[in-house]
């Protein structure tokens, strides 16, 4: 299976942007999914989580101004930003969950290319 992410790009602070994550090769209908972000010079940390019947974790930097959701019949993924600020600046990364800790990289082992996010006046 291959993701690709898209819809990042630059943003005033307090804008909103609308990332999506599609996926080709196979269905991702049982798999959880979760998206991961990257500053410059920065450990690639977790943002979002949704498994395949709706349940959601997200992390407490961005509880109450993101929201991820999923469409199983057409293979997506999207996170919808809002409220963004420039520490949300980043690579934004979709991932298929393998096993074990839910906030850790290592638990995911499939991923997309990235998305640049930058929050900027």
């Amino acid at each position: 299976v291959q993701l690709v992410e898209s819809g990042g790009g630059l943003v005033q602070p307090g804008g909103s942007l609308r990332l999506s994550c599609a996926a080709s090769g196979r269905m991702f209908g049982a798999d959880a999914m979760a998206w991961f972000r990257q500053a410059p010079g920065e450990k690639r940390e977790f943002v979002a989580r949704i498994t395949y019947n709706g349940g959601r974790t997200y992390s407490d930097s961005v509880k109450g101004r993101f929201t991820i959701a999923r469409d199983n019949a057409k293979n997506t993924m999207t996170l919808q930003m809002n409220n963004l600020k420039p520490e949300d600046t980043a690579v934004y990364y979709c991932a298929i969950y393998n096993s074990r800790d839910i906030f850790s990289p290592s638990s995911y082992d499939t991923w997309g290319q990235g998305t640049q996010v930058t929050v900027s006046s």
